[in-house]
């Protein structure tokens, strides 16, 4: 039984990744996880910039990037930059203050699209790890016919859940997106 287990630890990890990288993809208004997880260089180490600052939402419009160190304030400028978000940074000295523009119809379709692929890479890696579950119970000939076949289907059957789980988030933020 530990081989489907191990294989649904592996689904599940599959799609905490996929949530959190949804989390940095836009929808309507401003929201801090847009650039949460962007890194700068902090005392030779990559750092997010919300482990250094803190991230505030204006009016529903506008992020407000206040970082704990002030010598920081110009490297989270570079780094929001070149992260090709879509965002323009605005230095006010102490502080970063990011308008965050309406999402055009283009644009929408765009991050749906990427949503999209990014799904199917978290389905792809789903798939790897039912492939890796059953070649192990595949190989080890101590587990008897009957039971190796059981758990094979038994792995299909968390693939088949975490396929749909997958989906139903997609659905989910791309309903997010396309609302205006």
């Amino acid at each position: 039984m530990s081989q489907v287990d191990d294989v649904k630890t592996k689904m599940n990890s599959v799609i905490s990744v996929f949530e959190n990288a949804l989390n940095q993809i836009r929808t309507s208004g401003a929201n801090p996880s847009l650039i949460a997880n962007v890194e700068i260089d902090y005392y030779g180490m990559a750092t997010p910039i919300n482990q250094i600052s803190s991230i505030n939402v204006i009016e529903g419009k506008q992020l407000l990037v206040k970082p704990y160190e002030m010598r920081v304030v110009k490297d989270i400028e570079k780094a929001i930059f070149a992260a090709n978000l879509g965002l323009t940074p605005q230095n006010e000295g102490t502080q970063i203050r990011i308008n965050v523009p309406p999402l055009t119809e283009e644009r929408r379709k765009e991050y749906a699209a990427k949503v999209v692929k990014m799904a199917e890479e978290a389905k792809i890696a789903c798939r790897n790890a039912r492939r890796d579950g059953n070649d192990i119970v595949k190989k080890d000939k101590t587990i008897p016919e009957d039971i190796s076949k059981d758990l094979v289907e038994q792995i299909q059957k968390a693939t088949d859940e975490a396929i749909k789980r997958i989906d139903e988030i997609t659905a989910k933020k791309n309903k997010e997106i396309m609302t205006v």
